[in-house]
């Protein structure tokens, strides 16, 4: 799973001259941390609200998640190859915009990536290359094509008997998306669900202010280089310059293309803005494997979707609709 880095919400708390204020709430949920901020009048209201969305986001987590041997996703895992399994509409409707994101990034996101052997370590233990074949045996059961979809009986099937799916790459997005829609729908006026990286906003700072967030170079981190405002949209960085290993002079990362068995290589951190955080988060993985010009060709085909890219020279790059001031 990618690390989520160098977000930092700059929130104006406390502030006198305005009737709601800001509460903040962290916690641990679906194995990582969510940092929860609402808009209300007062602290019991706040975290009555803050309760909706913690209820939610576990919600999510039981339905997709695939270390519950008793959810719907393990079911669909473990009937791979031997039966179409019945889900509810909503798992059916998440598998389709994600096979759909797989069709537009030419299988650069894939949820089958769950499938993958892990031939790859990089905890300091690797001392040689997998042989290619091993690489290529390592994606065998790969492809989003293997994932068979049945809307009117509501069933999903994977056709490849050891093939799996999993949303490490999409569901903490979906899960800000909807404990936003929640907390919109009870009337809370402005807030942000950071889930460890995947942040959604709406409305503004009491002060009328929009939330922003600060872009960090991982290669001068005691530098933001950007501070962007968001309105109403969804934000996702991600890294890979943290895991990495060297073989014949050439760098190899964590982030693995799941089409080829290879990692990826040439960018360390990207940026998505797009108007909910599981397109952002979908994206920003993708971008990866795609690399710098197929990634910002395809982003700047996207409506509403932008991106900040940076290389391992460290130099920045951004899609056509964003100007930064890139000072020293």
């Amino acid at each position: 799973m990618l690390k989520k880095l160098f977000l930092f919400i700059f929130l104006s708390i406390g502030v006198q001259a305005f009737s709601q204020q800001i509460y903040k709430r962290t916690l641990k949920l679906m194995g990582s941390r969510f940092d929860i901020t609402v808009v209300a009048q007062d602290s019991v209201e706040a975290h009555k609200h803050i309760d909706l969305a913690v209820k939610e986001i576990s919600r999510i987590e039981k339905l997709i998640s695939s270390w519950d041997p008793d959810s719907q996703t393990s079911a669909i895992n473990k009937n791979a190859g031997l039966q179409a399994v019945k889900v509810n509409s909503e798992l059916i409707k998440l598998i389709k915009r994600a096979k759909k994101i797989s069709q537009l990034t030419d299988g650069a996101f894939d949820i089958s990536y769950a499938s993958m052997d892990k031939i790859w370590k990089f905890d300091g233990s690797m001392k040689q290359m997998p042989s290619d074949e091993a690489i290529k045996n390592s994606v065998s059961k790969v492809g989003f094509q293997n994932i068979v979809i049945d809307e009117e009986k509501s069933t999903v099937f994977l056709k490849l008997e050891g093939m799996k799916i999993g949303f490490g790459g999409i569901g903490k997005g979906y899960a800000a998306d909807k404990a936003k829609n929640l907390l919109i729908s009870k009337g809370v006026v402005a807030g942000i669900i950071n889930a460890s990286g995947d942040m959604n906003t709406w409305g503004k700072q009491p002060n009328g202010e929009s939330w922003k967030v600060a872009i960090t170079n991982p290669m001068n981190k005691n530098k933001a280089f950007a501070l962007l405002p968001l309105n109403n949209e969804a934000v996702v960085t991600s890294g890979n310059y943290e895991k990495y290993v060297n073989f014949n002079g050439k760098r190899y990362t964590h982030i693995i293309d799941p089409r080829t068995g290879y990692p990826s290589s040439g960018i360390i951190s990207a940026t998505v803005f797009a108007p909910k955080a599981e397109l952002a988060d979908a994206l920003a993985t993708s971008i990866f494997v795609m690399g710098k010009e197929v990634g910002l060709n395809r982003i700047n085909q996207l409506p509403k979707v932008e991106c900040i890219l940076i290389d391992d020279q460290g130099n920045i790059f951004t899609s056509s609709n964003i100007e930064i001031n890139t000072k020293s």
